[in-house]
């Protein structure tokens, strides 16, 4: 028999370039041989597919579950194989016939002409999504192609040719390809060994000039050699070891739900030509933050639905980094559709805090936000962020024993308490809230008219998504709208929730935070409090800051940042050093779509996995990863540039914070900034 086995890629392409010279037409097997699955079973594309069936089937007031719907897809392909074994040698099936049936037994008079397209479609996006082209036979096959051969693909399979076609067209192989010839179609397989004669008859090939490549001893080795045809089979050793890692994961991932993280994050990784060197920034971005990213998104799509929330507010500059990560992601995860509708709104602390008082004034939480941060001291730094004129405020304050510069926090020199208390009192005064809400009511009026631009009011329940951590953005939006009859029922989606002072909740403005929130006790999520700057600057929109908003000639206009000045030219900077790793979240958006979707999982089955990637990458990271992720600058507006006195100054060094000989060569510093974090946790 004229069959050789080969256990390395390389090898089989140099012999088989070697025999190719006199051969006039190469065959190849597809699946194993010109493409590899990321997953070990390829019956595991099916699950996705029962599933999406499941959900239009709901749609159309069918109720029948995932598990039913691969049973009875299971039952009628065995049947029509028997029956087709009735007739041939192989025992094959088409899955346009079976499919079909399917659809027509589950939907009854509810079945649409359109369906099977649909659902074709769906099916065939899995496939692709779980197939790579092997790289080093790309250029061979375009070298073929060049020396006029001809080349064919013949595969065993249920997908007739049609749809393995646009398998091969998404791996860029289909250009070089004369020919497609699937057993789905004829009945006749390599596995017989029917499928050979077929093929020669139809193309006119002479066997001695024909070679055949595939993956499968049998079908690709011994039978077309039974037929006079030079026959390459490939037994790749390192492919197979690849998937024996994806099989044992995916077993222990049934009944220990640590490893489903792990399982997921397997079938993400590139393979093949996807696996490329990247820069440190580039993986980290694809495999710490965009798997972080992707479960939250998945999440905040689940609590939506959930809740009837019929629109989705990504805010601030990270929420365009979620924003385009949804739309990246969701098409896997949710094809039949029924996602709430999506929008990136343009927001930030320091362009709502002055709408906010125009009804309510200005009150004793919000102003107490103001002296959070250590650089704010008096009342210009209350000005500042609530957008005020001092001028007409100043009597007022003075009929309170207070200047514009008395200090007003206690992490400055001078501050005085009786000077926090005589605040206090003008938060209580009319006449000082009446100026207040007279200088807001323009500013409020201009960012209504931004919010009902964008639809705000046209729906009942909002989900406003940011990445956190005191809900001040969600806050201040919602006491901009909430003096109108049709604000809507607010929900507050934060990445992480770190709720250092109370939110103000009620029916109407709720808060959660999703990977982490303060009021849960999650000890592992809380890691996250370790380097919030890292989550702010990787999520950042390549954008200036939002200031506030005008309203102009032509409607309302959005006041942005210069970006001049050093802070400016500093988030530039910033914005190019951590480009790979945001090109790296994006790149795995896809990805992670497509492979939790296969996997059937949601966010609190990878719950056990997140855990161990934040307490790994954030409270035990390499000196390295600090050295790399740490943030070079980090804007905050509502942060004033007073120096507060040093003892305020003088905390505990945060481990993000140190520095990098300390990192590299104190064995035991990570495990104290650990008990010291549980300490903390424990006592709050």
């Amino acid at each position: 028999m004229n069959v050789r086995t080969f256990h390395s890629l390389d090898k089989l392409i140099a012999v088989g370039r070697a025999r190719a010279a006199d051969k006039d037409v190469i065959s190849f097997d597809l699946f194993d041989t010109l493409l590899v699955r990321r997953i070990h079973d390829p019956d595991l594309v099916k699950l996705p597919v029962a599933r999406y069936i499941a959900s239009l089937a709901a749609a159309c007031g069918r109720r029948i579950g995932e598990r039913e719907v691969q049973r009875l897809r299971d039952d009628i392909e065995r049947r029509q194989r028997q029956e087709t074994g009735e007739r041939f040698d192989d025992h094959e099936a088409c899955y346009p016939r079976f499919m079909e049936e399917l659809l027509r037994q589950i939907f009854a008079d509810r079945y649409e002409n359109g369906l099977l397209d649909r659902v074709t479609d769906f099916e065939l996006t899995m496939e692709n999504a779980m197939l790579v082209p092997r790289q080093p036979f790309l250029p061979w096959l375009a070298e073929l192609a060049g020396q006029g051969k001809r080349l064919l693909v013949v595969s065993d399979m249920y997908l007739p040719a049609t749809h393995l076609r646009r398998l091969l067209a998404h791996a860029g192989l289909e250009p070089y390809v004369e020919g497609i010839v699937s057993s789905a179609d004829t009945f006749l397989a390599k596995a017989s060994g029917k499928a050979f004669p077929m093929i020669a008859e139809k193309y006119g090939i002479a066997p001695q000039r024909w070679l055949h490549i595939g993956d499968n001893p049998i079908s690709d080795g011994l039978r077309p050699a039974e037929h006079g045809i030079e026959a390459l089979v490939l037994h790749d050793v390192g492919e197979a070891q690849r998937k024996s890692l994806v099989k044992r994961y995916y077993n222990y991932s049934d009944g220990k739900p640590f490893w489903r993280g792990r399982v997921l994050q397997q079938l993400m990784a590139p393979l093949e030509g996807e696996n490329v060197p990247q820069p440190a920034l580039y993986r980290q971005g694809y495999t710490f933050l965009g798997t972080l990213i992707g479960l939250f998104v998945q999440e905040v799509a689940r609590y939506c639905l959930d809740k009837g929330i019929s629109k989705i507010f990504f805010l601030s500059r990270e929420g365009w980094t979620f924003k385009r990560y949804w739309e990246k992601a969701m098409p896997f995860l949710y094809p039949q559709g029924g996602l709430p509708q999506i929008e990136y709104l343009y927001v930030s602390r320091m362009a709502l805090a002055g709408a906010s008082c125009a009804y309510q004034g200005l009150t004793k939480a919000n102003a107490d936000i103001v002296f959070l941060p250590v650089g704010n001291r008096d009342f210009r730094d209350v000005c500042r962020i609530f957008a005020l004129d001092l001028e007409p405020l100043l009597p007022h304050l003075q009929r309170f024993a207070l200047q514009a510069e008395t200090a007003l926090s206690p992490a400055h020199e001078g501050y005085d308490p009786q000077h926090r208390i005589n605040f206090d009192r003008l938060l209580e005064d009319d006449a000082f809230q009446a100026e207040i809400r007279r200088q807001a009511v323009e500013k409020n009026r201009a960012a209504v008219a931004y919010f009902e631009s964008v639809g705000m009011f046209a729906h009942d329940k909002v989900a406003l998504v940011d990445i956190g951590w005191l809900g001040t953005i969600q806050r201040f939006l919602f006491e901009t709208i909430a003096h109108r009859p049709d604000c809507p029922t607010c929900h507050g989606l934060l990445f992480g929730a770190t709720r250092g002072i109370p939110y103000p909740e009620d029916a109407r403005n709720q808060l959660r935070g999703i990977i982490y929130d303060r009021y849960r006790f999650d000890f592992a999520a809380s890691v996250l409090t370790y380097a919030q700057d890292i989550f702010e600057e990787a999520c950042r929109a390549p954008h200036p800051t939002l200031n506030g908003y005008r309203l102009g000639p032509q409607g309302v206009e959005l006041v942005f940042r210069g970006g001049e000045d050093a802070i400016g030219q500093a988030e530039v900077e910033q914005d190019a050093y951590f480009a790979p790793l945001q090109q790296g979240i994006f790149d795995s958006a896809a990805r992670f779509g497509a492979a939790a979707a296969l996997l059937g999982y949601q966010f609190d089955d990878c719950k056990p996995w997140l855990n161990y990637l934040l307490v790994s990458k954030l409270a035990f990271p390499t000196a390295q990863e600090v050295a790399n992720i740490r943030h070079r600058h980090h804007l905050d507006d509502f942060h004033g540039g007073k120096k507060p006195q040093a003892a305020f100054v003088m905390g505990p060094v945060p481990l993000w914070g140190e520095r990098q000989w300390k990192l590299r060569f104190q064995p035991w510093l990570r495990l104290r900034h650990f008990l010291g974090h549980l300490r903390g946790r424990i006592n709050q």
